[in-house]
């Protein structure tokens, strides 16, 4: 059965899927340059998007942006419109790519109900990153240089002491980062052309949600019940680290078993890399215990968005008994209730769907590592192996069985391990990203962390004594 679900995944893209990111690429390639010098093959391109959701509610505004910016008048809505055409035209494709992947492994999935409205945020709060994002699509990524990228600084610390802007925050922090870093963009040979249109497509919809008070994290409710880890997924930048914990929830009033994500960040330095970056997440001991020895964890009222989040509070949450993540995969997962998509979470490159192989064939290959079964062959997400964890592409290549997200990268569907089952040196071995989540337990990358020292605790030191100067 499970070798008809990959032979399905293997078989190729969706009908429509290059087409649809053909017309994203060549309005990321106008954003390179600038929307503020269009000229005809350019203003073509904006023309093209806006023609392909013609069809939608946002037809209409696309449209009418697409021709006053080609005539040279850019306005705010103008971006608005067609960052929201940009991002429909991308979930489009998630969709797409989705109804595939639930087809092949005859999953079910809730249908989305929109949460009802928010207070809005102060406009006067969102001015300043709006006005920067603006600015950097008039100017275009080959224009922007170190003055350009540090404009949106005091703007960001301003959104950073909102809880309800954090999300935008750290996202703008990230982007200007990575635009200070790259800059003077114009002498950079290849530009991450996809990626920052993307950040910059997701700024400006948090911004204009947040402004019509339609935030990301309204519409919780509150759950209850025992929470059984799958694997952690660790998301790292040079200005943020974030955990993500996807799970099966066992509700507490019987009813059925839901796939949901935990997730905790922190901002860090970009020195602070590898195992060291547990120590920035302290203040989650719960959660962090629950990764390292492999606990269930009891909630009490823990807020679930309706995509799938459990928004993670340490005072709602305690240590159960130790728990088996391949055993709950093998039992729960495939019943397990998959959650709908936030319609802002609607991406290709967000797609990533917890599933459970076992007795499969791994062997490294063109540089990577592949596994077969019955037939069937796919490549594992080598690449995104953390640097906090003890998974490497030796042992995937020695696996036989793997908990890991299914994602699309590259035109084709790839396995990205959270935990995986090997034989090293003729015994049975069980690895885990969140492994080293209270201190590595590997002796090699223990003596290098005591060799380098313990970056989060010099830095944390030094801020003290400069607190108590």
């Amino acid at each position: 059965m499970l070798a008809m679900q990959l032979t399905g995944l293997a078989g190729g893209p969706p009908a429509g899927l290059a087409e649809a990111l053909e017309l994203v690429d060549g309005f990321d390639d106008v954003l390179s340059h600038g929307l503020g010098r269009t000229g005809e093959q350019r203003g073509a391109a904006i023309a093209a998007l806006a023609g392909a959701v013609a069809a939608t509610p946002l037809g209409d505004r696309a449209a009418e942006a697409a021709g006053k910016v080609s005539a040279g008048s850019v306005g705010g809505e103008h971006l608005v419109a067609l960052a929201a055409a940009r991002a429909a035209l991308l979930g489009a494709a998630h969709d797409a790519l989705l109804a595939h992947l639930d087809e092949s492994l005859g999953r079910q999935r809730e249908r989305w109900s929109a949460p009802a409205p928010a207070d809005p945020v102060p406009d006067n709060q969102l001015a300043g990153c709006r006005s920067w994002l603006h600015e950097l699509a008039i100017t275009g990524w080959r224009g922007v240089g170190h003055d350009l990228a540090a404009a949106c600084d005091q703007s960001i610390e301003g959104l950073l002491a909102e809880p309800a802007l954090r999300r935008l925050a750290v996202l703008l922090d990230g982007l200007a980062a990575e635009l200070r870093d790259s800059s003077p963009v114009a002498t950079m040979e290849r530009l991450p052309a996809r990626r920052w249109a993307d950040l910059w497509t997701r700024a400006m919809l948090l911004a204009e949600l947040g402004r019509l008070g339609q935030g990301a994290d309204s519409g919780a409710e509150a759950v209850s019940g025992r929470l059984l880890p799958l694997g952690a997924d660790v998301h790292e930048h040079g200005t943020a680290v974030q955990v993500q914990l996807h799970a099966v929830l066992e509700p507490a009033d019987g009813g059925p078993a839901r796939l949901v994500r935990v997730s905790v960040a922190a901002g860090k330095v970009d020195t602070i890399t590898g195992p060291a970056v547990w120590g920035l997440l302290q203040g989650y001991p719960v959660l962090l215990a629950a990764l390292a020895r492999h606990l269930a964890v009891e909630v009490d009222g823990l807020p679930l968005l309706p995509g799938g989040d459990l928004l993670w509070r340490e005072d709602k949450a305690a240590a159960g008994e130790p728990t088996d993540p391949f055993a709950t995969a093998r039992l729960l997962l495939a019943g397990a209730l998959v959650p709908a998509t936030p319609p802002l979470d609607r991406h290709p490159a967000r797609v990533a769907e917890p599933v459970f192989i076992e007795g499969y064939r791994a062997a490294k290959a063109d540089g990577g590592v592949t596994f077969t079964l019955d037939g069937a062959t796919l490549p594992f997400a080598a690449g995104r192996l953390p640097g906090c964890g003890p998974l490497t592409p030796e042992l995937l290549a020695a696996s036989t069985a793997c908990v890991g997200l299914l994602r699309w990268d590259a035109g084709g569907w790839l396995l990205q391990p959270l935990a995986v089952q090997a034989t090293v040196k003729k015994k049975p071995v069980a690895a885990h990203n969140g492994d080293w989540a209270l201190g590595t337990t590997d002796p090699k990358a223990a003596k290098a962390m005591a060799k380098t020292g313990d970056p989060v605790g010099v830095l944390r030191e030094r801020a003290g004594r400069l607190l108590r100067s």
